[in-house]
Order: structure tokens, then sequence, then C-alpha cells
């Protein structure tokens, strides 16, 4: 469960009871007709008293009072949840009188009820999980009243409130760095010296210096006094840039998926980092971005803008006309992208040509189906061609692309990235 999330709104409604006799009162007036029928046509009256204590049971049904609405309550343990996540719905009824309450769950798309979905009482709970990322609607409730005898039920339908679905995080411990940051305290090591806590060099005593970064050994070999320099931390603005208009694969792991994926492990990772980590997600019709920032809320506020591109943001039809909020100047722009929009791989060359660091994780994990044709195989043949010269062309420009499959920690893919800080080519 998503932690220092807000609490779950309570979802209340008064709904109408349909009311209509219930299969034990039809199975009574089968019974009594039977007898009277039978009594009847055999001139044996006593089918008829074998028929009386239904017919009487159904009289004094009718007499009772039907109510003809009642208050549901539903309030889930959270309304945001990550992939295959559990989380409770909790229902409770009101103004149900001396009426029997049964409840039946009807889940929604890709929300999988776990264990049984009826319960009994006037208060009930119901488990589910919800199998894709996603603004997810958790079903409807059906609510069955039942009076004393059992001979009329009332049914009512209610829907239940949404559920956000994020989608759950690929494995990333390690980040990414620039070769030259910002003058901002973090806690990357830069390549100046400064007041940090990695060692780089020993150096001679100056007036000024703190007493207690003396290095004694050096200073007794060297015959003068020498002090131990440390690497100046600073932090990055790392922007996460998802492609979504080329959704292609299975769902549950396209590579729209797996990008998504891929944005929350890094968002994560370069927050714990003291990272300010923005977002941009790429669409058809324009993108939708958010400032970089800070904490772990701002990793929510990113998966968030990445569900819903239109929740307020701005919006422009390329990268140039995005606000200089959205890509700082110096920022690290972190790619996820099966590369198979021209406009996208377009886009990329034009913010390298204005001085970005980039990198790319392409998350392509399908290919066109295999045919026995010739034709279909030459035409499979000249798309892996194109894919690799589109690469190969990001490269030349100095932008490096690993490929990730979405199984294997993103640490893997990256690590060749992330042993050493990255510098930007010209």
């Amino acid at each position: 469960m998503i932690p220092n999330g807000p609490a779950a709104p309570v979802a209340s409604a008064e709904i109408e009871l349909r009311w209509r006799s219930s299969r034990h009162a039809r199975r009574l007036l089968t019974l009594g007709l039977t007898g009277l029928f039978i009594a009847v046509l055999a001139r044996r009256p006593e089918f008829a008293g074998l028929a009386a204590p239904a017919l009487v049971l159904l009289a004094a049904g009718r007499h009772g009072r039907q109510l003809p609405r009642i208050i549901v309550r539903a309030k889930p343990t959270t309304w945001r949840a990550f992939e295959d996540e559990r989380l409770a719905v909790d229902v409770t009824a009101d103004g149900t009188g001396d009426c029997s309450v049964r409840w039946r769950l009807h889940p929604g798309v890709e929300i999988a009820p776990v264990g049984a979905t009826a319960a009994d009482g006037r208060q009930a709970r119901f488990v589910v999980t919800p199998e894709r990322w996603g603004r997810r609607q958790i079903g409807t409730l059906e609510v069955t009243l039942r009076d004393r005898w059992r001979l009329a039920e009332g049914r009512a339908t209610m829907t239940l409130p949404r559920l956000d679905c994020y989608p759950a995080p690929a494995r990333q411990r390690t980040t990414v760095v620039l070769r030259r940051l910002p003058n901002r305290l973090g806690e990357h090591p830069a390549r100046v010296a400064g007041e940090g806590i990695e060692f780089s060099g020993v150096r001679e005593y100056v007036p000024g210096d703190r007493q207690r970064s003396i290095n004694w050994a050096a200073s007794t070999r060297r015959g003068r006094l020498q002090v131990n320099t440390f690497a100046a931390e600073r932090s990055q603005d790392v922007v996460l840039l998802v492609d979504a208009t080329s959704d292609v694969g299975e769902p549950g792991s396209s590579a729209l998926d797996l990008a998504l994926r891929g944005a929350g492990a890094a968002a994560r990772a370069y927050t714990d980092a003291r990272d300010r980590v923005g977002a941009i997600t790429y669409q058809w019709g324009g993108s939708s971005w958010l400032a970089p920032g800070l904490g772990r809320r701002q990793v929510y506020r990113i998966i968030d803008s990445m569900l819903a591109s239109d929740a307020g943001y701005a919006r422009g039809a390329s990268f140039a006309r995005l606000p200089r909020a959205a890509l700082p100047p110096g920022a690290l722009v972190v790619v996820f992208s099966p590369l198979l929009d021209q406009r996208f791989v377009e886009a990329l060359r034009d913010m390298r040509e204005r001085g970005f660091s980039m990198l790319v994780v392409d998350v392509l994990n399908t290919e066109p189906p295999p045919r026995r044709r010739a034709e279909d195989r030459i035409a499979r043949r000249i798309w892996r061609m194109e894919q690799d010269a589109i690469r190969f062309s990001l490269r030349e420009l100095g932008i490096p692309v690993v490929h990730w499959d979405g199984e294997e920690p993103l640490d893997l893919p990256l690590a060749a990235y992330t042993r050493r800080p990255m510098a930007a080519r010209r």
C-alpha cells in the first residue's frame, strides 16, 4: 500500500430497492396451487389441507412492510494502489430494519476478486486486487434484502469509487550521474573540492584550513602540514521522458507497460538520491509535463501525470515549445521508448542538438509475427534494419541506447553508465 497516501473517500448513497417475490415464495405458491388443483381435480380435500400452510404463509407475508430505500456506504482502504496489490472495500447498509442483507460484488475491468465475492450481514468486506495500471472502476455492488419470512426480496446496485492503479515499479538502486553538476547541494560527489564526505586527495596546508582535516601521516612524510580534501556534493535535475505513442506487445508486458514501470523505478531512485525529478509524457497531439521536484510525493505526482496527461498541466505540440521549467538547462533526460514513432525520434535528435544529456532505454520487446510468404519475411527483415538504423543514428549523436526486457533490474542495462559520470558529448 502507498505510504502516507490520502485517506480513501467514503462513498455513501441512498439507493432505491426493487422488490419482488423471492424464489422461496414462488416455491410456496407453486406448492399451494398444486395442492388446490389436485384437491379440486381428484375431489380429495386432504390435498387442500396440505396446501393451506403455504397459502397462509404467503398471505401473512404480503402484509409485511417493504422498505423503499436504504443507505449504503462503501469505503476502500485506499484509492491509490500498485499492480497486484491487495485492497479491501468495507460496505455497510443502514435503514434495513429487520431484513436480512446479502452482498455481491461484480468487479470491474482488470479488477480481480480475492476470495469469496458474496457476503451476508449489514457489514461486509471484499478484498480485490488490480491486475493492470490505469484508472479503474472497482466495480458495482449488488445488495439484496429479504424480509423475515424470506418471501420478498429487494435488490439494488451501487457503483463503487474509482481506483488509481499505479504501475508496479521495476527494481533500480543505482543512478546515472552527469559529469558536470549544478552548484546545488546534494549527494553526488562532484569533480570540485568542497564540503563532502568522499576523499579526493591531499594538499598543502594554507591558513584558514580546519585543524581536524590535517593528515598527520602525510605531514610526517613530507615534513610540511598536509590536509585532506573532499569532493563537493551536488544534485542534478532529471527529466523522465515517456513515449506513449506506441503500445505494442502483450497486455501487461507491452512497451507502454515497461515504459511506465521503468519511469516509476527511475523516479524513486533519483528522488532517493535527493535529485530533482520531473516527467514529460509524449503522446499523439502533444505532450504533458511536470516540473522537477523533490521528495517521495513527487514520485506519485509523476505517475499521476503519466496516467492522466490532461490533469491540468500545459500541453504543447513539440518539445521546443515546452517551458524552461519542464526542461531545465543541463538536466539529464532519461527516455523510455520503443523508438517506433519517427516524429518522436526526430524530437530526440532536436533535444540532443540543443545540448541536453540523454539516455534512451529501449522497451521494445516484440517483433512482427513470422510468416511463411517471402514478401513477409523480406518486410520483417527491412523492419529490423530500420530499427537498427534508428538506434545507430542516435548513438552517433552521442545518445546511449540500452535495451531493457522488463524482467531484470534496470541496474543491469544501465551498469555501464552508473559506474562513472556520464559526459555530454557535443
